[in-house]
């Protein structure tokens, strides 16, 4: 089964499905631990977006996600959720660190835990990455800054993953200088505008409150 997401904040929110994919995670020592999920990419218009790159590669996009995690064989009679949280929770940091590096986001660091209230009352683990990204312009990379967050709960007797994230510092500045350089998106918009990012908070707040959501 996947998790339940909030589908109309979603589209409202300028997001689109990128992906469901059903697949093995992990494993524990008596079973396989399967995770179904969304995968959700900000749907920001593509205009003018490899003008900034020199065609090289798209400066990240936002990005969230939701997962369902079953276990194949069931747990036991006797282990609940609790007996293996601790070991669901490393490994899924461990996964989404790896995630991250997929993307391309380097320097990936891991940063404070806290708690989390989702809107259905469960308590979850909340983890702040941050990380950065290199996109290169007229023969110089320039920095993106990145900050990343997973959540992990127990709804209705069942473990749900959550996290996502998105550029915090750099990409405006990366936006600017191309249009300084009079070098548009090739129709006279302004890359600034035409690629509508918001604010490190904004975003922040977005993404905790999508989290917050899932079920």
């Amino acid at each position: 089964m996947k998790p339940s997401v909030p589908e109309e904040r979603l589209a409202s929110g300028g997001w689109s499905l990128r992906e469901e994919v059903a697949e093995t995670l992990f494993r524990l020592p008596a079973a396989r631990v399967e995770g179904h999920t969304l995968l959700y990419e900000d749907a920001a218009p593509d205009e003018g977006v490899q003008a900034v790159t020199d065609g090289d590669r798209d400066p990240p996009r936002r990005f969230f996600f939701a997962t369902r995690l079953s276990f194949s064989p069931p747990l036991g009679p006797g282990i609940g959720p609790a007996m293996v949280l601790p070991t669901v929770v490393s490994e899924a940091r461990r996964a989404f660190a790896d995630d991250l590096a997929d993307r391309g986001f380097r320097g990936i660091d891991r940063g404070r835990s806290q708690r989390l209230r989702t809107e259905a009352g469960d308590r979850a683990r909340l983890t702040k990455y941050t990380a950065r990204y290199g996109v290169e312009r007229d023969g110089s990379v320039h920095r993106i800054d990145i900050e990343a967050w997973i959540a992990v709960w127990v709804h209705d007797g069942t473990f749900r993953l959550a996290g996502g994230a998105y550029p915090t510092r750099g990409l405006a500045d990366l936006l600017e200088a191309t249009d300084g350089d009079g070098e548009g998106s090739g129709d006279g918009k302004d890359l600034g505008t035409s690629i509508d990012y918001p604010n490190p908070a904004a975003a922040r707040e977005e993404l905790l409150g999508l989290i917050r959501a899932v079920r």
